[in-house]
């Protein structure tokens, strides 16, 4: 089976205070994506996901949006978000939480970037879902206390977690662990 294009989300702070020294490695971690001919895909938002969105189309990288939203004029008017430098927009109706699972369960590998309460969300999604999951250190929010609450959650997943506080050495080790540790498919639990 050929792998199609590994798909890297990015999740992370809407909003908040971002110091230039921040959004400067997300647009750097949306470069590596591009440089290394993965997709980044993020739920369609402002902030720290949609620097790293920059970035990759700055490289010429294939962007995609998984947004809260039922159409363009709810994702622009009621959740503010942007719609630039996305090549696809994928509308899902759902809500902010309801778009994290669809969001999480599309990508590959998840980076986590700063982040509040909807990134601790999608973390734990990614978590549970046995995701490859990539932590940008220092970059504050939920990423600096990724390490304080998993002693707590003790549970087996088969989600491997890997750190580092340079954007482009973090997108690089998970990509070459994806490649090399390919996901195995899963059994649904049946409902009966």
């Amino acid at each position: 089976m050929e792998m199609s294009r590994i798909k890297v989300g990015v999740m992370g702070s809407a909003g908040g205070a971002m110091d230039d020294g921040l959004v400067e490695r997300c647009k750097e971690l949306g470069r590596t994506i591009a440089d290394l001919g993965c997709a980044i895909l993020t739920g369609g938002c402002p902030g720290l996901p949609h620097f790293a969105v920059i970035g990759c189309k700055e490289h010429g990288g294939l962007t995609i949006g998984v947004s809260p939203a039922l159409s363009l004029q709810e994702h622009v008017e009621v959740y503010n978000s942007p719609t630039d430098h996305i090549d696809v927009m994928i509308y899902t109706g759902s809500g902010l939480m309801g778009r994290e699972v669809v969001g999480v369960r599309s990508c590959d590998i998840v980076l986590i970037v700063g982040g509040r309460s909807g990134t601790l969300g999608e973390f734990a999604i990614a978590y549970d879902e046995g995701r490859l999951i990539g932590v940008l250190t220092g970059s504050g929010g939920v990423a600096d206390h990724v390490d304080d609450f998993l002693p707590v959650i003790q549970k087996a997943t088969g989600s491997q977690i890997i750190f580092d506080e340079d954007p482009r050495r973090l997108v690089e080790r998970c990509v070459v662990s994806f490649r090399e540790h390919p996901p195995r498919i899963r059994q649904r639990e049946s409902a009966a």
